[in-house]
């Protein structure tokens, strides 16, 4: 299926979010105090799910919509199975 939905605006924030990785190495390998690591884990984990939070809406407003738009009940009914499959791994916990 052709992409009609694109995600470089996301590029930026997940270079941003590499660099913090990049951090959480330094503080490991500097022997840093355990709660200011996973505190910057934290932060990167909250920058992940906002990323996911904007490609999953925008898959929702083309992708889905565009489907959606089409006289295609197959289509439609694959989008719509498709999200409740996205829907339920997010979800699921460990």
């Amino acid at each position: 299926m052709k992409q009609i939905t694109t995600h470089e605006s996301q590029l930026g924030y997940l270079k941003k979010i590499e660099g913090q990785v990049r951090g959480i190495q330094r503080m490991i390998d500097e022997k840093r105090y355990c709660v200011d690591i996973l505190t910057q884990i934290h932060s990167i984990i909250g920058a992940l799910y906002r990323v996911e939070n904007e490609i999953f809406k925008k898959h929702t407003e083309g992708c889905v919509i565009q489907s959606f738009k089409g006289k295609s009940e197959k289509d439609k009914q694959e989008k719509i199975n498709e999200i409740v499959e996205l829907i339920s791994k997010f979800r699921k916990t460990s």
